[in-house]
């Protein structure tokens, strides 16, 4: 993971390319957030905290706080963390590389969602990362772990495009993706235009590691769990690798 995509330095762009969608956003990511906690809750019923590890600008974390008592969440992006801590005052958020990471706390739930753990080059940086997540997680702890899309079912060589006007700011995105190997390569561009500031465009790469199911299986037990196991989320979703840790 060298670096960022140029997306995660324009937070707002970001946030509000997303909100201004055609589609019930809002309302997507809360049913998705419940899913998660519930997934979490049937496995340990007594949870009650979580660390979202690349929380992104936070919206998936103001659920999870309706059904955790204690939630925190970790970025590499300075500029995520900014809109973040807007969206939830008091909540600790942290910067963090989700390989190297050292907070003062451990947690029953930790999740890392939106294929965020697909940013890792290898394997080995896969399995560091998980060891990682383990030392922060309590006896009976849970890792609810959103990966990219295994390699059979990644679809690429497709050209896409969205825009959205929002707020009075109206955006642009066109993207298109190759394989390369393992790696699925995502090249976007983004027009942003607004009354006050004009006209803006910059480009977004983004590169995902296709890991076989196997890798994660073995990256996840790497935390810790007692076993791992699959979960079809549907609607052309890539799943979850969901494992518990002992007590």
């Amino acid at each position: 993971m060298d670096g960022l995509s140029p997306v995660y330095s324009h937070a707002e762009v970001y946030d509000a390319f997303y909100e201004g969608r055609d589609r019930p956003y809002e309302a997507e990511e809360a049913s998705r957030s419940r899913m998660m906690a519930k997934h979490v809750k049937e496995r340990n019923a007594s949870a009650s905290s979580l660390l979202d590890v690349a929380c992104g600008t936070g919206r998936n974390l103001g659920y999870f706080a309706e059904a955790f008592e204690h939630v925190e969440g970790m970025d590499l992006s300075e500029d995520m963390l900014r809109v973040a801590g807007k969206r939830l005052p008091g909540v600790p958020l942290h910067r963090g590389d989700m390989q190297d990471f050292h907070l003062d706390r451990r947690f029953d739930a930790i999740t890392c969602l939106f294929s965020s753990i697909a940013y890792l080059d290898d394997a080995e940086q896969l399995n560091t990362a998980m060891r990682c997540f383990g030392r922060h997680l309590n006896p009976g702890g849970v890792i609810v772990l959103e990966p990219w899309y295994l390699p059979e079912k990644v679809q690429a060589g497709r050209v896409t495009s969205d825009v959205v006007t929002i707020n009075g700011q109206t955006i642009a995105r066109v993207s298109h993706t190759v394989l390369e190997g393992r790696v699925f390569r995502m090249d976007a561009h983004f027009v942003v235009a607004d009354s006050e500031t004009g006209i803006q465009h910059f480009t977004d790469l983004h590169l995902l590691t296709m890991f076989t199911r196997q890798e994660y299986e073995t990256a996840v037990a790497e935390a810790g769990v007692a076993s791992v196991e699959f979960v079809e989320t549907g609607q052309g979703g890539p799943g979850l690798f969901i494992g518990v840790k002992p007590s």
